[in-house]
């Protein structure tokens, strides 16, 4: 008799979520639930007579303890902000009618966490310009610094943005796909190892460390309400560098034109400097821990070849092009090592 799992990620219908959800809020009745996006989670937007909220469904791998972890950050982080006269803010998940703040919720591939979320409705800014730039660089700053103030315990099976989670977690993943025969794996180990080392060596002669955002790219993670900034998507929050932080916003997906580039980081991190320091030093180990960042999303990738993406684009070609880009990289972070 089969007894596994009949799914591996499955689209919950949103009539099923009404059903299962609706008499866990006090927030009305629900007249609508959309499915809104298909990313690492499920998102659906919520419209009751109260008006309109973000539902996430998280996917079977985010363990209970990680989203109240993310939770407890979050509900800290609105507290701290709430009370001060920072232009920062984040989306707060809404307490359902027991004081809880998620619900799990039966799916063919095992129980997921939902938890709903106030809507917030502002606008994305792409920083494509340093007024945006130098506004999220600020509003970056602020963040941190609140996160400097939260006191949650961080359970034991939850990792830390550090070498271990970022370098060798990440490559045993990739090694693991593509076989520890492979002729590129050889590299990909020196390459972790380079990484490893540069790290190590920024680290003393002095690195932030700190609470961290954990996936602060500056796109789909932070809308421009009014003058400030709010703040949303916070499943990678945990202890890590603040240089790895920004340095997902430097590279951000929709990048500038080249020209305007520096001009831009310029701006953003004349931001972040008029709230919290962050010496040149700092400022020059970003691009080491753009690489370390590349690694990691090339990790990820392999993680949701199995739930999400199939292997078919993530053959050679796929390879390839990161490996290209990982040689072309580890030049420079031994030249930095020199």
């Amino acid at each position: 008799m089969y007894t596994k799992p009949i799914a591996v990620r499955s689209v919950l219908s949103p009539n099923y979520l009404t059903y299962c959800l609706e008499k866990e809020y006090n927030i009305g009745e629900w007249l609508a639930c959309v499915y809104l996006l298909k990313g690492l989670n499920d998102t659906y937007q919520v419209r009751t007579t109260s008006g309109l909220y973000i539902l996430r469904l998280y996917r079977t791998e985010v363990r209970e303890s990680d989203v109240d972890y993310e939770l407890s950050v979050l509900v800290q982080l609105a507290d701290i902000l709430g009370g001060s006269k920072v232009s920062t803010g984040v989306s707060k998940p809404i307490y359902k009618q027991d004081n809880g703040l998620y619900s799990a919720i039966n799916a063919p591939e095992g129980q997921r966490m939902a938890v709903l979320f106030e809507y917030v409705s502002g606008e994305e800014k792409m920083l494509q310009d340093a007024e945006s730039c130098f506004a999220f660089g600020k509003s970056a700053a602020q963040l941190h610094a609140a996160m400097d103030r939260i006191t949650v315990e961080r359970p034991a099976n939850r990792y830390q943005l550090d070498t271990t989670c970022l370098i060798d977690e990440s490559l045993g993943r990739i090694v693991q796909y593509i076989g520890e025969a492979h002729p590129h794996t050889s590299f990909l180990r020196k390459y972790g190892a380079a990484l490893k080392a540069g790290i190590e060596h920024a680290a003393e002669q002095g690195l932030g460390w700190g609470m961290c955002h954990g996936d602060m790219h500056g796109n789909n993670n932070a809308f421009l309400v009014g003058d400030h900034y709010v703040h949303y998507d916070f499943e990678w929050t945990s202890p890590g560098w603040r240089a790895y932080d920004l340095a997902q916003v430097k590279a951000r997906k929709r990048q500038p034109a080249e020209e305007k580039r520096q001009e831009l980081w310029d701006a953003l991190m004349a931001g972040y400097r008029t709230v919290r320091s962050f010496s040149k030093h700092e400022e020059l180990s970003v691009d080491l821990f753009i690489a370390v960042r590349r690694l990691w999303v090339m990790s990820l990738d392999v993680a949701f070849i199995p739930s999400d993406a199939g292997v078919l684009d993530y053959g050679d070609d796929w390879l390839n092009a990161y490996i290209d880009e990982f040689r072309t990289r580890i030049s420079t972070i031994r030249s930095e090592l020199d």
